[in-house]
């Protein structure tokens, strides 16, 4: 059940890195509003909003801010006339390296020419939907903290009918990622929380269904590059791309 990747490994460190400095608090608004907005603006009856509720708070955005974000997907709040779309942006990196992008834009055109941008500054080109989404799954994603045995984990895995798990042993960070599909996300993250495990986040994610490996130095550079100014800019929720950096 377990697995492995590098980039993923970078991917976390620097999500860390970037929740500290408070750049992730527009992104994580906007995941609020859009959840509101596709339920009821309640997270007890909301697993999704509950979920982006969660991340806010773990990120330090005040509650003042989540409550104003919950109002504006639910309708409520009228200083704001802007209407937020969610729109999936696909193309491709250097060394034919997939990426697909999540965003949430009150104007699809500016979004489209900030990320076509990105693209053609590192060796990449923003593609037709559908030309790599082929590649990925949507699953769910649940992050566990501290330190863990594999066996118990691997145990609590089986009986909670996850699909797999990817144990993160990191010089600052202890901890575990559990794989389920969409559908019984909520049910997987009960049961991890009821076993007493020390859950720190929960998502949708899409997973590559298989990578490419990069040794190339320069290759390399490009594709983190790429990654950097895709997830800088503010309409853009979520990257993922299908690429693995090799020893």
């Amino acid at each position: 059940m377990a697995g492995h990747s590098k980039w993923a490994n970078i991917k976390r460190q620097k999500a860390r890195v970037d929740a500290k400095k408070g750049k992730t608090f527009t992104q994580l608004s906007r995941a609020i509003i859009v959840a509101a907005r596709n339920g009821l603006p309640d997270p007890d009856g909301n697993f999704q909003l509950r979920t982006a509720i969660e991340k806010a708070k773990s990120a330090g955005i005040p509650n003042e801010n989540i409550e104003r974000a919950i109002a504006k997907g639910a309708g409520t709040y009228n200083d704001d006339d802007s209407i937020l779309e969610e729109i999936r942006y696909e193309g491709y990196g250097i060394g034919g390296v997939a990426v697909l992008i999540e965003a949430l834009t009150d104007n699809r055109n500016r979004t489209a020419a900030d990320i076509r941008a990105a693209f053609s500054k590192n060796g990449g080109n923003l593609g037709e939907t559908g030309c790599v989404s082929w590649m990925f799954e949507q699953k769910g994603v649940i992050v566990i903290e501290g330190e863990l045995e594999e066996d118990n984990l691997l145990e609590v895995c089986l009986n909670a009918d996850a699909q797999s798990y990817e144990i993160i042993d990191e010089e600052d960070y202890q901890g575990a990622e559990i794989f389920t599909s969409v559908e019984t996300l909520e049910q997987v993250n009960s049961f991890f929380q009821n076993q007493g495990f020390n859950v720190k986040e929960t998502e949708l994610r899409w997973i590559p269904n298989n990578y490419i490996g990069i040794n190339d130095p320069e290759q390399t550079k490009f594709l983190l590059r790429l990654m950097d100014a895709l997830e800088s800019l503010d309409d853009v929720q979520n990257v993922t791309a299908n690429f693995d950096i090799l020893d």
